[in-house]
């Protein structure tokens, strides 16, 4: 396969590529060749699964395509049509939750420069995302729609998901994990081509980062150890 990477991304070493990773939601305009995307694709189906059973499949979406699902989800939502994302999600989010969404939509429009009031901007930020955020490539993560109702696919695309993410920063690419992007799943179906057998799961908007984009800057807080661990047995 034709070395496709770029001589920075080679250096980078897992840690650098956990640490490092952040949400891309500005893109330039140079094109993703193919070979890297099945490259960044074969890396993240090194990820674990339940009992192997590898149940994700990936559409990889670029040019008129993309821009239709563009076109179509944003206009539906505009248009007051109802969500009719395909994977089973919460209607309202727990207070803890919803505060650290809070938090990082701070951090993003204040590295954007989007005032409370700023409406206008607001919404402009929000179609961004109906859009993909204008990303050059979407790559799409369904499911075996025979696994329906398990609780197995959402984990297993989860972890599949996480690595494409990884392996496409290893390798110099930016991502944004993005569910507004497939609000509209009856037009991601139509123009992406994704046969009835399979269960649309999430979207992965990729690209090369826009290096003068604000919002890429921002890096979201983790909590810390004590809030998400536990340990038992240990002497020390």
């Amino acid at each position: 396969m034709e070395d496709v990477t770029s001589p920075e991304s080679q250096l980078r070493s897992y840690d650098e590529v956990v640490l490092g990773r952040r949400s891309i939601r500005g893109f330039s305009d140079r094109p993703v060749p193919r070979a890297l995307i099945e490259e960044v694709i074969a890396l993240a189906t090194r990820a674990p699964s339940s009992y192997n059973n590898q149940c994700w499949n990936f559409t990889v979406v670029a040019g008129d395509a993309l821009a239709a699902i563009r076109k179509g989800n944003t206009e539906g939502i505009l248009a007051g049509k109802p969500d009719s994302r395909e994977f089973r999600r919460h209607d309202t989010q727990p207070p803890s939750h919803r505060e650290r969404q809070i938090a990082v939509a701070k951090q993003l429009f204040g590295a954007m420069g989007i005032a409370r009031e700023d409406k206008d901007g607001r919404q402009d930020w929000v179609l961004r995302g109906f859009r993909q955020f204008d990303a050059p490539v979407s790559i799409v993560v369904t499911y075996d729609r025979e696994l329906l109702g398990s609780d197995i696919a959402p984990f297993d695309c989860g972890a599949v998901t996480n690595a494409l993410v990884n392996a496409a920063w290893s390798r110099g690419l930016g991502c944004v994990i993005n569910s507004q992007g497939i609000m509209q799943s009856p037009v991601v179906r139509e123009h992406a081509q994704i046969p009835d057998d399979q269960v649309i799961m999430i979207c992965v908007a990729m690209g090369w980062p826009d290096e003068d984009f604000p919002a890429n800057a921002v890096v979201s807080d983790r909590r810390k150890i004590d809030d998400v661990a536990r340990f038992v047995g240990f002497a020390d």
